[in-house]
């Protein structure tokens, strides 16, 4: 449901409604140069990217290079959230 234009208490009303029933909901208006919006999606998931992070060897290197995390760029992982 997507809602513009409306006083708040029927915004609020009208989100309760569609929280109730998992409708996701989108608000918004603009007041000349100001504006707002809301979206009330729910309970979701989603999944993000992030580059793997390379296995350092121990014993090979020392030293605080050695300690950082090193990123792969070419090899990623996918967390569910």
């Amino acid at each position: 449901v997507c809602l513009t234009c409306c006083s708040r208490e029927s915004m609020v009303r009208i989100n309760q409604i569609c929280h109730k029933n998992g409708i996701k909901f989108f608000t918004g208006d603009v007041f000349g140069y100001h504006g707002y919006m809301f979206a009330d999606l729910g309970d979701h998931e989603f999944v993000e990217e992030k580059p793997k992070v390379a296995k350092v060897s121990s014993g090979l290197e020392d030293g605080p290079e050695a300690k950082r995390a090193r990123l792969d760029p070419a090899e990623t992982t996918m967390v569910k959230k």
